[in-house]
């Protein structure tokens, strides 16, 4: 069988995937305990002057320094899940194969119970990350698509299917010129994602 390899799914800005992270039976069993293990929240965010709970559940997990606001909120993270650190060491030897030495010290992990809970269009460019952030983004359980758009528009949208047991790794520039969402499709079945990041302890101030 062959060694799986890392997929160029866009030359620039780089965006790249990798299949096969944790391998079976580990990664439906990490799904598992992570789906029953967690203490899953819904906060509600305020948007155009109104709140409303997010369609999905989420937790936001890291070192304790690692405080992140969004929305007008202030999100503290949980201490690491064992399951969760493993895979954070998992994904620095994968990057080492790239040539990038990262240590991300915090994680958002959401919850999709089915085709219907979903992520609206954003980019992951908050002060608290820094001007050219690096996310790796790892899934388990149901394939779904992730749809990215253009900022500045010229190039038509497009899809990254993103597989149970995937690593998508967004490098720098791709939240300065792209937007992405996982929007509803009508799939079965749990999903959950784990998007690491590098949060500033000094985060740089808001233009």
């Amino acid at each position: 069988m062959a060694t799986p390899a890392w997929e160029r799914c866009l030359p620039a800005p780089p965006l790249y995937r990798y299949r096969g992270v944790l391998g079976e039976p580990a990664a439906s069993e990490v799904l598992a305990r992570l789906d029953a293990e967690l203490d899953w929240q819904q906060p509600r965010l305020r948007l155009y002057g109104r709140e409303h709970p997010i369609p999905r559940r989420q937790v936001w997990m890291g070192d304790p320094e690692a405080h992140y606001r969004y929305s007008g909120r202030d999100f503290v993270p949980l201490a690491w899940h064992p399951d969760v650190v493993a895979i954070r060491e998992r994904i620095a030897d994968l990057l080492a194969k790239l040539g990038l030495d990262i240590a991300f010290n915090s994680v958002l992990l959401n919850r999709y119970a089915d085709g219907d809970e979903r992520m609206g269009w954003h980019s992951d460019d908050e002060p608290e990350l820094g001007d050219n952030p690096v996310i790796a983004a790892v899934t388990l359980g149901s394939e779904r698509p992730l749809r990215f758009r253009w900022k500045q528009g010229g190039d038509p949208p497009f899809n990254v299917w993103l597989p149970h047991d995937s690593l998508l790794l967004m490098g720098p520039g791709c939240q300065a010129k792209l937007q992405h969402a996982l929007l509803p499709r009508r799939v079965p079945g749990l999903r959950i994602s784990l998007t690491f990041r590098r949060v500033l302890t000094r985060p740089r101030r808001r233009r």
